[in-house]
This record gives C-alpha cells, sequence and structure tokens, in this order.
C-alpha cells in the first residue's frame, strides 16, 4: 500500500546488519510481519532458544516454592493474659509486691480472697494503683481476661466517685497509707464476698467456670499452633490434625464468647447498694487513716523503736490501729505518760559514766560524726543532710554507760482477770508500755507476764531482747490485744518472775505487780518467796487499782511498796515512775 520510500545510500548496512545474520536478534524495522526469527547459531536444531539446559534440568527436579498467596486468616481469638484494669508501671507493681511481702495481712487477705473470686489479688492491686498513682487510668476492656469482670465494675463505681479523690488526697504517692487503704477496703469486700451482698454464690461460680474456660482457650490455641507448624510441611495427617485442633478451638472460642457475655449480663444486673460497695466502704476510710497514721506515728516514737519501720510494718501497726478502738486509746494513753515519766526522771546520774561504744545511725546533733557535720557547707549536700536527719540516719556516736546501780531486768506482770477489762486494762498497759520506754532507755530486758486464773497460762513476752534493748512493735501490739478474762492468782506470775531473775546476768531487777483484786497465797510459797527475793536483791511493787483498805494484806506482805489507785489518771503512776 502506497510507495515505499527507497532505501538511503549512505544507509548501506553490514552483512552483520541484516536481518539474516545470526547475531542480529533485534526486529527489522522495515521487514513488517513477514520477518521471520533469526536463525540460531551452529549447528543446533531450529527453533531452540538460548534457555540454560542445566537450569531447566534443576528446576524439574526441585520446584520452586509455591508462596500462598495470602496469610493464613486468624481462626481463635486467645483471651488476654492481663488481669489488672488500672494501668501501671514496674515501680507500682514493685511497690504492691513488696508490701504483700511484708505485711502478713495484706498477703492472708489476698490468698483468702482468692479462694472466692478468681483474680482477687489483681483487683487489689488495681485498688493500690487507684489510690496511689496520681492519674490513674483504665485498660480497654478487650485488654484484659474476661474473667476479671467483677474487678472492672467495682472500679467503675469508685472511680471518680468524690469520696475517692477526698481519700486519694492522703495516700497519693504514699505507700504506707495507698497500702493500708487498700487493706481496710479489701476487708471490707471480703465481707461482702462471703455475705453474698455482692454477688450470690452462682454468680461467684460463673466467674471460676469463665476462667476454666479461659484457660481451656489458651491450651487450645497453643496447640493450634504446634499443629501450624506441623502442617507447613505439607504433610496430609498434619493438615487433618489441624483441622481438628481448628475447630475445637473455635469451639471453645465460642463457650468462652457465650459464657463471658452471660457473666457481663449478670454483672449489669447487679443491684445500685452492691455496685456502691466500695465507695461505702471508703466513706470512713479517710478519717480511719488520718488517725491511724497518727497514733501509729506516735506508738513507733513512744515505744522506741529503733532503725528505719518498712511501709509493709507500718501497715500491720495502722490496720490493728485502725480497726481496735481498745488500742487507739491505750496509744494515746501511753503518749500522755510517756512523756510525764521521762520529765519526771530526768536527772543527773543518767547521763553520768559514758563512753563512745560504737558507730550507728541516728539524729542527735551532739554525737555526729565530724564528716557529716562537713555537708553543712555544701547547699546540695546541706539538702541531704536534712533529709538524713529527719529519717534518723546521721551517722552518730552510740554511747554506753556503766550502771552503778546494778540494775537486772524489769519484770511487769500484770493482771487480766475480768474485772479488769474496761479503762482499768487501758490504764494498766499503758502504765506497762510505759515502764517499757524505762527500760529501753536504762538498757535493761523488760519482760511483760499476764496472768489471770491458777489453770489459764501465762502470757509471756520479751519486748526488747536485742542486744540494743530496741523495742519490738509487733510484740507490743500483742501486749496491748492479749486480754485473757477469768480469776486472779499471785503464785504463778510471781514464780515465774523468779525463774527470769535467776537467769540474769544482773541482779537487782525490778517486779511490778498490776492487780485490783485479793488473792491468798500459801504460806510455804511465802515463805520460800520472800528468802528467794532477799537473796536476789529485786524491788517488787505493787499498784492496786480501785480496791478497799481490806484488800492490801498480802500485797504488804509481798511488796517493798504498795501504791493505791483510786482514780485512773496519768498522774497517779507517778510515784512509781519515779521509783524505777
Amino acid at each position: 500500500m502506497g510507495h515505499r520510500r527507497a532505501p538511503h545510500p549512505r544507509r548501506a548496512r553490514g552483512a552483520h546488519q541484516g536481518p539474516q545474520h545470526p547475531r542480529q536478534g533485534r526486529r527489522d524495522p522495515l521487514a513488517g510481519a513477514e520477518r521471520e526469527a533469526p536463525a540460531p547459531a551452529g549447528g543446533d536444531a531450529p527453533g531452540r532458544d538460548r534457555r540454560d539446559r542445566a537450569r531447566d534440568a534443576r528446576a524439574a527436579l526441585m520446584p520452586r516454592r509455591r508462596k500462598d498467596a495470602a496469610a493464613r486468616p486468624r481462626t481463635v481469638l486467645v483471651p488476654p493474659d492481663e488481669h489488672c484494669w488500672i494501668e501501671s508501671d514496674a515501680y507500682d507493681r514493685s511497690a504492691f509486691a513488696t508490701l504483700l511481702a511484708e505485711a502478713p495481712t495484706l498477703a492472708r487477705v489476698a490468698e483468702d480472697g482468692g479462694t472466692l473470686v478468681p483474680h482477687f489479688r489483681a483487683l487489689l492491686e488495681d485498688v493500690f494503683c487507684l489510690l496511689f498513682k496520681l492519674e490513674p487510668r483504665l485498660r480497654p476492656a478487650e485488654a484484659v481476661a474476661p474473667a476479671a469482670a467483677l474487678g472492672r465494675t467495682l472500679l467503675e463505681a469508685f472511680h471518680g466517685h468524690p469520696l475517692l479523690e477526698h481519700l486519694r488526697e492522703r495516700t497519693q504517692l504514699d505507700e504506707t497509707q495507698a497500702g493500708l487503704g487498700t487493706l481496710l477496703i479489701a476487708e471490707q469486700v471480703l465481707a461482702m464476698l462471703r455475705e453474698e451482698i455482692l454477688l450470690p454464690r452462682g454468680d461467684l461460680l460463673d466467674l471460676w467456670d469463665l476462667e476454666r474456660r479461659e484457660d481451656e482457650l489458651r491450651r487450645r490455641g497453643e496447640e493450634l499452633a504446634d499443629v501450624d507448624r506441623l502442617a507447613e510441611e505439607g504433610e496430609a495427617a498434619a493438615r487433618r490434625v489441624r483441622e481438628g485442633a481448628a475447630h475445637a478451638a473455635r469451639v471453645a472460642e465460642a463457650r468462652l464468647r457465650q459464657k463471658a457475655q452471660q457473666v457481663a449480663e449478670r454483672l449489669r444486673e447487679m443491684p445500685a447498694r452492691a455496685r456502691a460497695a466500695l465507695p461505702v466502704a471508703a466513706a470512713g476510710l479517710a478519717r480511719q487513716l488520718e488517725e491511724a497514721g497518727q497514733e501509729s506515728e506516735s506508738w513507733g516514737t513512744g515505744l522506741g523503736a529503733g532503725g528505719r519501720t518498712s511501709p509493709g510494718r507500718k501497715i500491720e501497726l495502722g490496720r490493728r490501729l485502725a480497726t481496735n478502738p481498745k488500742l487507739r486509746k491505750l496509744a494515746a494513753a501511753v503518749g500522755r505518760m510517756r512523756e510525764q515519766a521521762l520529765a519526771l526522771r530526768r536527772s543527773p546520774f543518767e547521763r553520768a559514766s559514758e563512753e563512745v561504744f560504737e558507730v550507728r545511725l541516728g539524729s542527735d546533733l551532739e554525737r555526729l560524726l565530724p564528716p557529716e557535720l562537713l555537708a553543712l557547707h555544701h547547699p546540695l549536700l546541706r539538702r541531704d543532710f536534712a533529709r538524713r536527719l529527719v529519717e534518723g540516719r546521721l551517722l552518730s556516736y552510740s554511747l554506753r554507760g556503766a550502771d552503778q546501780r546494778g540494775r537486772g531486768p524489769m519484770i511487769v506482770c500484770l493482771d487480766g482477770s475480768g474485772s479488769m477489762a474496761g479503762d482499768k486494762e487501758i490504764w494498766s498497759k499503758a502504765v506497762a508500755l510505759t515502764l517499757l520506754e524505762v527500760a529501753r532507755r536504762q538498757r535493761r530486758l523488760f519482760r511483760f507476764i499476764c496472768f489471770s486464773s491458777a489453770d489459764t497460762p501465762l502470757f509471756t513476752l520479751d519486748l526488747n531482747p536485742r542486744e540494743r534493748h530496741e523495742v519490738q512493735e509487733d510484740r507490743a501490739l500483742d501486749v496491748a490485744e492479749y486480754f485473757p478474762g477469768g480469776g486472779t492468782d499471785f503464785e504463778t506470775p510471781l514464780s515465774a518472775a523468779l525463774d527470769c531473775l535467776r537467769a540474769a546476768r544482773y541482779r537487782r531487777g525490778d517486779v511490778v505487780l498490776i492487780t485490783d483484786g485479793e488473792c491468798q497465797v500459801g504460806p510455804e510459797w511465802l515463805a520460800a518467796f520472800k528468802a528467794e527475793k532477799a537473796r536476789l536483791g529485786f524491788a517488787l511493787y505493787s499498784v492496786l487499782i480501785d480496791v478497799g483498805p481490806s484488800s492490801v494484806e498480802v500485797l504488804r506482805e509481798l511488796s517493798d511498796r504498795v501504791t493505791a489507785v483510786s482514780t485512773l489518771t496519768d498522774d497517779a503512776a507517778r510515784e512509781l515512775f519515779l521509783r524505777l
């Protein structure tokens, strides 16, 4: 079609540029559709391409692995392993774990609650973080296991409540106060669970069933993952096993989803009274924390407990003070009597004949080591000095004086009969614990013996058994809380006091007998007691509470001095504090 242009003479092609040349593989633009394929070089058969024979052989023997067109779809949704609803960091979790290890009461509550509700420990950790953190935030529902749904229901009722904000003013960034608040709330929640106020027993069983289904689904998911690795190798048997495992996992997931929906509906039907359980429990908690905090500080200071007290021990003390009105009254009485006793006993002989004994941590500015005073010349070190002064962690000299009076142990025998209940018990135990502080300052051992009738075993405690005569607060609390009731027997406790004085390192100890009743003793025992008293060289002081003159005869036979107390005031034991 049309006229064909003649080739240009200057554009003449060489032989190697011809369309039929073996090395010319390009298509001739002028040949059109009639051009044939170039002939192969050499003597090869016509029509053979230039592919590699060896590569073709390898491709035939080792076929290329076929890639999946798309990733295998997710067959089962395994529930998360998280059981806490409040977001926390490593410090929060470490602080709560430390409190559990140091506070036996908190650990016991967590264990008891774990027998009623799944993940009760996680609920306690959530309450602690809610009280401790500055800005607590809830995790989304899909990030936490369904079996912990009760915790979210309670926390949502508590979170944002006005009572919570009032409580958090005392507990934010304070491990002791937050731990004590967690313990008090946990005890009330545990009581409500036992009384079926929050949930009936059937709903609690549903929570355990939900946790069991979660564990089953996790196990099915692990089995499915193991079978998937075998199925990738292409074995038919492995594929069949995988199909069975996937079906079992899907069934477990469906059952879990159905059970979770049932539990969620039951929790939504929880009465408003039960939903408000945590706010109601926290209604008076702020006041309890404030009172317990002040009294625990005065209690520890009044008893002269040495060293720094861990948050766990403070929680134990605060919990006992917050839940025991009698103990709070006793702590206040001990504080008042201690100040009076120390003021009465300030005399020159208590500071005489002292020598440097050792270096220890303290806050006495008069006995600081010189390197500690150098910190006052640096502005940054001065702040550190002030902090360690408040904490009582400055290096200071410890003085030891040779007691020329040769004082042995101090033993307080306290009547625990039924007639001593009430104000008499509180006043007498306040006197005993005040004498404990006197004994500690004199570096004397202190033994407490509580007695009642002859058939009741003695309650005996050494309150400062260590070498430095530091008071053990937990034992002092046991003294404050123990009260046997019953009758009155003098022979058994005084015989136990004699055994203690015989084994003592120093002679000339002191025995204090506090009672409100009359008790007859045998003449043989009385004679033996007087002889042993003269041999050991100790003094017996008796305090008779609210009793007529006719009841003093037996005590006068036993004692060096008898003090009758008719009014239970701080000044009633004034003479006793001066003589000991």
